[in-house]
């Protein structure tokens, strides 16, 4: 089931941006294919870590910072740079990728994300100074925000090993829960 679940996940993604690859520039369609690997990679990681609980909190931090991206989009209405349509604020692009590098940083550990902190910054550059100009350094600043504390709000570190403290009925001590 998680097999075929990741392959139809896969196979949207990639039909997502094949069409896109064709009509921009290389620096704007890497910046497309790094918004669609950063929140995927996190993702993937909560089934390679064998982790329901952040796997539901990257849902939850997730749908978060989409619905709360269109609601600025739609609500503010900004026109693009150089009239390349509405909605530019905040990029949508930017906070998808902040939003799945913040995810890793929270869960997994900064170490972790460093890489994924490089990439969304790339893709909120790319939408700044790809050829098309889809966005300014504003709308930019506001998608990254956006990801970032969509994704405080609901993620907690995972943890292999906890120390929780017991007090009931007159017995006290500590419980070691781990998973093996």
């Amino acid at each position: 089931m998680k097999k075929r679940f990741c392959a139809v996940i896969t196979l949207v993604l990639v039909a997502q941006i094949t069409p896109k690859a064709w009509a921009e520039s290389n620096t704007e369609t890497a910046g497309d294919i790094f918004q669609v690997i950063i929140p995927a990679t996190a993702f993937g990681a909560t089934f390679f870590m064998d982790d329901k609980q952040g796997r539901g909190e990257f849902y939850k931090s997730f749908f978060t910072n989409l619905g709360a991206t269109y609601a600025l989009k739609y609500a503010i209405n900004k026109p693009r740079p150089e009239n390349h349509g509405d909605y530019s604020f905040p990029s949508g692009h930017t906070s998808a990728a902040f939003q799945g590098a913040t995810f890793i940083a929270l869960r997994y550990g900064w170490k972790y994300s460093i890489p994924a902190y490089l990439g969304a910054s790339f893709v909120g550059w790319s939408r700044v100074e790809g050829e098309s100009d889809k966005h300014d350094a504003v709308d930019v600043f506001a998608g990254a925000t956006v990801g970032i504390l969509s994704t405080y709000f609901f993620t907690t570190p995972y943890q292999d090993l906890a120390v929780v403290p017991i007090a009931e009925n007159g017995v006290y001590g500590i419980g070691i829960v781990g998973k093996w």
